[in-house]
């Protein structure tokens, strides 16, 4: 949350889930901007590098994809190393949802 603070943006939904107009899963992202349709998602080697999780983060994006939701991926290390950078990425992502048409 230190970073998204950093970054000057509205407050997201943090883990909301999101479904499709027919009601079929999409995900739970970490952080979701609502108004410009960016999923924020803090993505560690422990929980998407073994092949199955690695298959299942792939379709997850696949889902984000076909919704038409952008999404930014995020290793949680650098939430610590590099604070700065990647609350400038969320940033840059969120001008580009917005710039993209992702305003509802």
């Amino acid at each position: 949350m230190r970073v998204w603070r950093m970054s000057g943006l509205p407050e997201p939904r943090w883990n909301h889930e999101l479904r499709d107009e027919s009601g079929e899963y999409i995900a739970k992202p970490d952080g979701y901007f609502v108004a410009v349709q960016l999923a924020w998602e803090i993505d560690s080697y422990d929980f998407h590098f073994e092949r199955k999780q690695y298959a299942s983060t792939v379709a997850r994006n696949g889902r984000y994809a076909a919704a038409g939701i952008a999404v930014l991926q995020t290793l949680p290390s650098r939430l610590r190393t590099e604070p700065k950078q990647v609350a400038a990425e969320l940033v840059a992502a969120h001008r580009a949802a917005a710039a993209r048409g992702g305003a509802a």
